[in-house]
């Protein structure tokens, strides 16, 4: 197992044991979601499992979401980024007492899901095997949750990633070589 994979897995397992209780979720925060989720991730040299913390307070305003993705769209990446972290913090993404603030939070309905996509304004995490891997541009982490009427949660996340425009909004170029995979369940209300 070489060093970069070694320290990532010895950094995921080190939080797992921070919170024994991978799986919990409430909305008792007074805030838009609060939850706590499994994270899964595996490279071709291991494999770790810990828990990630995201609290959401408000989705972003419309106003201002039309101004980020626009930047993307017709400035490109590079002034994007100072866009993103222009606007306000409306939640974060915490691992192992490290966190990131949201800064991006959108919700669409599709069938019977939420799908909810959250943009933090810096990496959380690099998990990679390749350590001769650019790091440069990978400024963001994303998570991207589905969220199911009865309860249950599914998603990814991207600890280290760069976006790129699509209709839909900014689209995931992840630094990891696989997305950490992420399931939860929220209260029954």
């Amino acid at each position: 197992m070489n060093r970069t994979v070694f320290q990532c897995a010895l950094w995921l397992a080190s939080a797992a044991a921070l919170n024994a209780s991978a799986l919990q979720s409430n909305k008792t925060s007074g805030g838009y979601l609060s939850l706590t989720a499994e994270a899964k991730a595996a490279t071709a040299t291991a494999s770790v499992a810990s828990s990630v913390t995201i609290r959401v307070d408000r989705l972003m305003e419309e106003s201002r979401r039309k101004r980020v993705t626009d930047k993307l769209a017709y400035d490109g990446y590079a002034k994007f980024l100072p866009e993103l972290r222009s606007l306000p913090a409306i939640g974060t993404i915490e691992l192992q007492g490290r966190s990131v603030e949201i800064r991006y939070a959108r919700e669409q309905r599709e069938a019977a899901v939420r799908r909810l996509v959250l943009i933090a304004d810096r990496p959380l995490f690099f998990l990679g095997g390749n350590p001769g891997k650019n790091r440069a541009g990978y400024e963001l982490t994303v998570v991207e949750l589905r969220l199911g009427e009865d309860g249950q949660v599914t998603g990814t996340m991207a600890g280290a990633a760069k976006v790129k425009t699509s209709p839909d909004g900014p689209v995931l170029d992840d630094f990891a070589e696989a997305p950490v995979q992420l399931t939860a369940r929220l209260p029954k209300s």
